[in-house]
Formats: C-alpha cells, sequence, structure tokens
C-alpha cells in the first residue's frame, strides 16, 4: 500500500516502519551515552507521541520514568500557533533530568511555551528529544537535541502523527498529495 486516503486527502509513504525503528534505535544510543547512571524522567507529548514513545522507551538501557502531558496546537493541516495545555504534568520535576518526547516539531511554539512551564519546576536539566523536525517551518529558536528525522514542509501523517484523528495508527509515515 503505497497511498491511502484520510477524510479528502490524499496521502503517498515516504518513510518506512523499518526505516523509523532504526533511526529511533540512534536516538536511544545517543541517549543511552547521555544519561549513562541517570535517571531520566522522559516527558511525551500527547496524542502524537505515543508510538515514537514506546519505541523509544524499548531502546533505552537506562532507569527512567515516563509521563506524559497533553498540548495542542493544530487544526487540521495547518499549526493554530496558540498553545493549549490539556492535561499537565503531575510529578515534581525539581532537581530531574527532563527529557521531552514530541513527535514533530513544527513552528517551535509548542516547545517554547513547554520549556518555559518546565524551567519554572527548577529541573537539573531539559532536552528535547523529537520524531521528526521541519527547520524550515521554526517560528522561535529551540535546540531539539535528539532528532530522528529533519524534513522538509510537508504535512505526515501516521506512526503517532494524524490528520483530524485519523493516521495515528499507521506503521509508515505518508505525506499529503498536493
Amino acid at each position: 500500500m503505497s497511498n491511502i486516503k484520510l477524510h479528502d486527502r490524499e496521502f503517498v509513504r515516504t518513510i518506512s516502519n523499518e526505516e523509523i525503528v532504526a533511526e529511533v534505535k540512534r536516538v536511544a544510543a545517543a541517549m543511552n551515552r547521555d544519561y549513562a547512571g541517570k535517571r531520566p524522567l522522559l516527558l511525551g507529548v500527547l496524542n502524537g507521541c505515543f508510538m515514537f514513545a514506546a519505541e523509544l522507551m524499548r531502546n533505552l538501557d537506562l532507569e527512567c520514568e515516563v509521563s506524559f502531558v497533553k498540548l495542542s496546537s493544530y487544526q487540521g493541516v495547518d499549526s493554530t500557533g496558540a498553545v493549549r495545555e490539556m492535561l499537565g504534568l503531575s510529578e515534581s520535576i525539581a532537581g530531574r533530568d527532563v527529557i521531552i518526547v514530541e513527535d514533530i516539531v513544527d513552528t517551535g511554539l509548542t516547545m517554547k511555551s513547554m520549556l518555559e512551564t518546565l524551567e519554572a519546576g527548577n529541573p537539573a536539566s531539559v532536552a528535547i528529544a523529537s520524531l521528526f523536525v521541519k527547520p524550515s517551518r521554526l517560528q522561535v529558536p529551540v535546540t531539539v537535541k535528539y532528532s530522528a528525522f529533519t524534513i522538509p514542509d510537508r504535512f505526515i501523517v501516521g506512526y503517532g502523527l494524524d490528520y483530524d484523528g485519523l493516521g495515528r495508527n499507521l506503521p509508515d509515515v505518508y505525506d499529503v498529495v498536493e
């Protein structure tokens, strides 16, 4: 299956599950080196991160914890630019190494908002791990320490990413056909 239809849009497969898993293993290896002897808190941003977070956790050889927050800035295929916190962090992050686990860094606005919120909790460190980064779309400077894929400005679905609720369950990643 190379093309799919979700709602009113057609999508073409561009990244296979095998490619994704290989890149997540590479990211996990870097995190294993950087956090050896530490106990980081992986803080996943729902809904999109769930598949990336699960694959990442399977490949980490460290003591770590995972928690989730739910933030949103998308409507349809466009970023609204406004970040709404929907479900917050319940545990203390004071003195902790925190790794934000995100599906995609697009404008950077969600990460900027989240970093500001987390800094108020006095963590020891905060790093960002993202499955996808779109450097051409960044509106604010953010540093993504762990990135699996750098992609051009295109709308993608699959492997946790959706188009109006559909496509998150796809094991591969698909680009919208314009």
